[in-house]
């Protein structure tokens, strides 16, 4: 089995029942969801004139292999209407595999860790709530002290429904 976390986003339509299917469709299709963080909600980065975002990040046991494993998040993407018109912009689903296991990934299309992880407090603040003690295996510091290290400016505050 391989331990990945993974981050889910929406801001379009109803964010929480697209994190809910995506959620659903990953443990269905990509193995078991050990752990899921509380929903976050954060002004969008990148291109700050969308609506917020809300989040997530699933820790997920799985036999896929990260190659097979992007596919099937990608599939899953698609089918929630996901379409990637503009870089950074509003989008139904977003599914991103921010860990797999230790292991440093650079191949086209897949760059494991996740490249801006430790850049984005709404990445962070939800993985330090079920993995704060995580060592980023390129950058040798747990994820408890990334967060403490990172000077994203963006509020990051627990969503209640």
């Amino acid at each position: 089995m391989n331990e990945t976390y993974l981050l889910t986003g929406s801001n379009i339509g109803n964010r929480l029942v697209w994190l809910q299917k995506a959620a659903g469709m990953i443990g269905e299709r990509c193995g078991i969801i050990s752990r899921q963080s509380s929903v976050y909600e954060t002004a969008a980065w990148g291109i700050n004139t969308q609506p917020a975002f809300l989040n997530q990040v699933l820790q997920l046991q799985t036999i896929e292999k990260p190659e097979d494993l992007l596919r099937k998040i990608l599939d899953i993407e698609i089918e929630l209407g996901r379409k990637r018109e503009i870089k950074w912009g509003e989008r139904t689903i977003d599914i991103d595999i921010l860990f797999y296991n230790h292991d440093i990934i650079n191949i086209p299309g897949l760059i494991i860790p996740h490249p801006y992880l430790h850049e984005r407090r709404f990445t962070l603040v939800p993985l330090h709530e079920i993995a704060p003690d995580f060592i980023h295996p390129l950058l040798n510091k747990s994820i408890k002290t990334l967060l403490a290290e990172c000077k994203d400016p963006l509020e990051v505050k627990k969503w209640e429904n």
